[in-house]
């Protein structure tokens, strides 16, 4: 797992051979949700405090891309 931003309550991480679609976590202290890199469309049940890490990663969706590609090559 390769953390690419932190925030006070969140980071946001991308894990290495992980599955499509292109997606990186949003983690908490206790919950993890999924947001696809293209879309920014929310995958999990807890959506809580992840608005800072959103709006962070809409602006930064070519270098999380990018990371993505980094950690997945196949």
């Amino acid at each position: 797992m390769a953390t690419i931003k932190r925030f006070s309550k969140t980071k946001i991480s991308i894990y290495a051979e992980d599955h499509l679609p292109p997606h990186f976590h949003i983690l908490g202290v206790d919950f993890d949700v999924l947001v696809e890199i293209e879309t920014m469309n929310i995958k999990g049940k807890n959506k809580r405090d992840i608005k800072q890490a959103l709006e962070w990663a809409e602006e930064n969706k070519d270098l999380l891309m990018s990371k993505w590609k980094q950690l997945n090559e196949r």
